[in-house]
């Protein structure tokens, strides 16, 4: 079982505070956090993702962007990103971190989840269904 996870995606409003939070709410007792490639660095979540989040039952409230680096992966067991590229920048740029880095959608047969950022509200709804299905799968991997 891993101690902690940390969630990743481009800016870190959207969809890495909303697969950490969905992680939070399935794994108590385990530290999980989110950060971002390119994180709008003190931001909020974003108002679409926080609304989204709320009508299925979860808050990101309190979320604050922070930026993705090689201290801050060194303190997790595990990080999941978003999309493949995202495998591809971490690997390059912080080679140290590739070896624990997976998709979010790694157990929906390499699942990537695009960023809904500044597209449709109905974008934002996909997303949060498939992070909450790719939670799911990773919650029953990690309790095996």
């Amino acid at each position: 079982m891993f101690d902690s996870i940390l969630v990743v995606c481009i800016g870190n409003i959207c969809r890495s505070p909303t697969g950490e939070r969905l992680l939070r709410k399935a794994l108590p007792g385990i530290k999980i956090d989110s950060a971002g490639l390119g994180a709008l660095v003190g931001e909020g979540a974003n108002p679409i993702a926080a609304q989204v989040a709320a009508e299925n039952g979860l808050s990101l409230d309190g979320h604050c962007a922070q930026a993705f680096s090689s201290e801050l992966a060194m303190q997790y067991d595990l990080i999941l990103v978003m999309e493949k590229s995202h495998l591809e920048r971490i690997k390059k740029n912080y080679p140290e971190a590739s070896g624990k880095t997976m998709l979010m959608g790694h157990w929906q047969n390499q699942l990537e989840i695009g960023d809904p950022y500044k597209k449709s509200r109905e974008m934002y709804q996909l997303v949060y269904t498939q992070l909450a299905q790719s939670t799911a799968r990773w919650v029953l991997a990690l309790k095996k």
